[in-house]
């Protein structure tokens, strides 16, 4: 079927009301107005923080809203970015308790809310505009268990190190040398590629692109967390980490599938500690493979040209098969304020994506910069680069008309996708932050008859 004429795909009921915004935006500065009334709690909790402790709670909120803009098409289709102005917002509420049932060991139970509106019911891109945003995403808030987890560690000498107070960490030293055992509900982002400068959307760059290795098509539901175990070895500066987690169902599915010998996300994280000129830094190496019910694109390919059909992916999900990738991370301080990242990745690119993004390989780059020099040391400004790509069996399958998950115009004139991202944040009192954050997507769902896309977007944070 050839590809429509360029037209709004984004129905008035896609859009945000302004009293869902106006409520989920409150929710977030109520909160933390709450926190800031109470100065001499939240000292003593900065305090807490600093020694060890035997429990912890913890509270996180951000408000997402965007602004995209008009941009020219020749043509769109089912899962096309629309190309109208539109309205976009999301909010998340996190609370965390954790504490010490017994010497080393650490259980953690995170409850979550989550509510918005995606861009286009959030299709048409590979590096999608708000790390905040999960497939599974209503008007409705929703509020389910995130996380429930046990952290068990043994350590084995060597030199202490302090741990920090977080949503998934209790404060505290550990050895230098150490096994460390995750297992339960948690996200497979909690303990792999932890990029100090590239890594969580809620205070770094929004972008999907820079979430994590754009071709790491880790197991996750539609809210992006699973079920799993990784076991870990620290030796001084060495660090390597092995994990398995259960697939959905289906591709970015919410329902998890139990059967973990059969289904599955494994991945094999190498890690190395390191000083350049006096300033710390980290290299990493990602293997991941899944296995899943998944459909291979050159099937589908083949079947369409049989019998003169557009290829059809839920046509030919069939048995279970291994989808395999690799992944190599830096993250480097140049001075006290300035960091600097850098990551690759490719996935083998012969079957659909079952958890994450339409991204086969990638290349991405950036800094992060604190205000200490203009004295404003709790600000941050951000810009970070990249470039996502497909496979050739998925362009072939674009190409023809067919629909994925998250990409389908209904042709494809192929370009990668190139995404860059400007944010600057200020802290506005003591646990809130707001942010202005600018995204340029050049060839959109890496289609050269698209765009370019501009997005604008306020982000509110505050955490305690």
């Amino acid at each position: 079927m050839p590809p429509s004429p360029s037209a709004p795909i984004e129905s008035h009921a896609q859009r945000p009301s302004r009293l869902q915004r106006r409520a989920a935006a409150t929710a977030l500065v109520l909160a933390s107005a709450l926190h800031a009334a109470a100065p001499a709690c939240a000292e003593a909790s900065d305090s807490a923080a600093a020694a060890p402790a035997d429990w912890t709670t913890a509270f996180q909120a951000t408000y997402v809203w965007q602004e995209k803009a008009a941009f020219p098409a020749a043509y769109s289709g089912p899962d096309s970015l629309g190309t109208q102005r539109a309205l976009s917002y999301s909010f998340t509420g996190t609370a965390m308790l954790g504490g010490r049932p017994w010497r080393d060991g650490e259980l953690y139970l995170n409850v979550e809310g989550a509510q918005g509106v995606p861009l286009s019911g959030l299709t048409g891109l590979g590096g999608f505009t708000n790390g905040e945003m999960a497939r599974s995403a209503t008007p409705n808030l929703s509020v389910y268990r995130a996380r429930l987890f046990l952290r068990q560690t043994w350590n084995e000498g060597g030199a202490q190190e302090a741990v920090e107070a977080g949503l998934t960490q209790l404060a505290g030293t550990v050895d230098r040398r150490r096994w460390v055992l995750t297992a339960g509900n948690l996200l497979v982002l909690d303990v792999f590629d932890g990029n100090a400068y590239s890594h969580d959307p809620r205070t770094q760059f929004l972008n999907w692109s820079f979430m994590t290795y754009g071709a790491f098509d880790y197991a996750a539901d539609g809210r992006g967390y699973s079920w799993g175990a990784v076991l870990e070895r620290y030796h001084d500066d060495w660090a390597v980490r092995a994990g398995r987690f259960i697939q959905p169902y289906e591709p970015n599915g919410q329902p998890l599938d139990p059967r973990f010998l059969r289904r599955f996300g494994d991945q094999l994280e190498l890690e190395h500690a390191h000083r350049l000129d006096g300033q710390p830094g980290k290299l990493r190496l990602l293997l991941f493979r899944n296995r899943a019910r998944m459909a291979r694109f050159d099937d589908a390919l083949g079947l369409a040209a049989a019998t003169g059909t557009v290829p059809d992916l839920d046509a030919v999900r069939g048995p279970e098969r291994n989808k395999r990738g690799i992944g190599l991370g830096l993250e480097q301080a140049v001075t006290q304020d300035l960091g600097v990242f850098a990551r690759w990745s490719r996935a083998d690119g012969l079957t659909e994506t079952y958890a994450f993004t339409e991204i086969d390989r990638s290349t991405s780059a950036g800094a992060l910069l604190q205000g200490s020099a203009w004295g404003r040391a709790q600000d941050t400004v951000g810009l970070a680069a990249a470039r996502n790509g497909l496979s050739g069996p998925r362009r072939a399958f674009l190409a023809a008309g067919g629909i994925g998950t998250f990409l389908g115009d209904g042709a494809l004139r192929y370009r990668p996708e190139a995404v860059v991202e400007l944010f600057y944040s200020v802290q506005l009192a003591r646990a809130l932050w707001v942010t202005l954050d600018w995204q340029r997507i050049r060839n959109p769902g890496d289609n050269a008859d698209r765009g370019p896309v501009h997005v604008g977007s306020v982000r509110l944070h505050t955490e305690f």
